[in-house]
């Protein structure tokens, strides 16, 4: 690890003045479970540091049955599973959380860090950026390892999958970011929050190098179903293979409108538009769920060894449905 400034900011104002308006030349430590094990492997190689976790702005846990829940970046994933209002009125979001299986990310994990991690792809962690190339310049995900890669937005020329457990929740549930930088606040809406990278130099996110996340807010929940699943190798930490959000908002039993988003498939968070549309006005039943589960997946590009992924997005998609459609149980 190189050598780096460490600043300690306790304000939002101090840290954003701290931070760099180029990417790589400051970096921000939160949990630190992401960060640090990219200066390890030099993946990044910041000049300074800026710990934002003595902000006591951009802390705790708030709900207004009027305004809806608002959850400071640093909020741990710990505190949000421990939570008892989030576990009742967003229970997709208290199951996605439920999904880092491990007590030490949990405890050290934030919300913003969650949203902010960088890809797991193995050639970006090998430090060969978002888009390798052998020496004749050809492709190396394509054709080569890419058994976790995207099946969906894929046609180039990213094929990593967005990492964030908590992204495709906050996104059906119509969540927004607030950002904090030298000129303010500024708002963006959680599906618009994610990006997929052009250059080498790009980030994932719609953060600028000199800003930070500040909080999220969730809309109120009331009468809305929802719910999380994700399809895992192993219970032990690890990132899912798919997993899919869902929101419903309900008229008895009929649904008067859905949001399905996929998570682990694509380059960002995938909205299943297709799946909603099929659910708008019906009843949600094994079938419907099962035909939805078909809808979100039908635009899937499967590359040469991640086939399998489809079935496995098409099975989340469809089990989170009927657990939504039980209240989320």
């Amino acid at each position: 690890m190189n050598a780096f400034e460490y600043a300690a900011p306790t304000t939002k104002e101090q840290a954003v003045n701290l931070l760099s308006a180029q990417w790589g030349e400051t970096e921000i430590l939160a949990g630190g479970t992401d960060l640090l094990s990219l200066m390890k492997d030099q993946l990044t190689t910041p000049k300074r540091v800026v710990n934002i976790k003595d902000i006591k702005e951009l802390q705790g846990i708030k709900y207004n049955a009027s305004t809806g829940l608002r959850l400071g970046a640093l909020v741990t994933l710990e505190e949000l599973l421990g939570n008892a209002t989030v576990k009742k009125e967003y229970p997709a979001l208290a199951q996605a959380a439920e999904g880092v299986s491990s007590p030490q990310i949990r405890n050290t994990g934030t919300v913003g860090g969650d949203l902010c991690q960088r890809p797991r792809c193995w050639y970006f962690r090998s430090g060969l950026g978002y888009f390798p190339k052998d020496d004749a310049g050809r492709d190396l995900i394509a054709g080569g390892q890419n058994e976790h890669h995207a099946i969906l937005g894929n046609s180039g020329p990213a094929y990593f999958v967005n990492p964030s457990s908590l992204a495709p929740a906050l996104i059906a549930l119509e969540a927004k970011v607030r950002i904090f930088g030298s000129a303010g606040w500024r708002d963006v809406t959680a599906e618009a929050f994610f990006v997929t990278p052009k250059n080498d130099g790009d980030r994932e996110t719609a953060l600028k190098s000199n800003e930070i996340v500040g909080e999220i807010i969730v809309p109120p929940a009331k009468g809305i179903r929802s719910a999380t699943y994700e399809v895992r190798q192993k219970e032990a930490l690890d990132w899912p293979l798919a997993a899919a959000a869902v929101a419903l908002k309900m008229s008895g039993k009929t649904v008067q409108s859905a949001r399905v988003v996929l998570g682990h498939v694509a380059p960002v968070p995938w909205r299943a538009q297709d799946a909603e549309k099929a659910l708008a006005g019906k009843t949600i039943s094994e079938g419907l769920a099962a035909e939805a589960g078909n809808a979100a997946v039908s635009g899937a590009k499967p590359l040469s060894k991640n086939g399998y992924k489809v079935q496995l997005a098409r099975v989340a998609a469809k089990r989170a449905l009927l657990q939504a459609a039980q209240g989320g149980a």
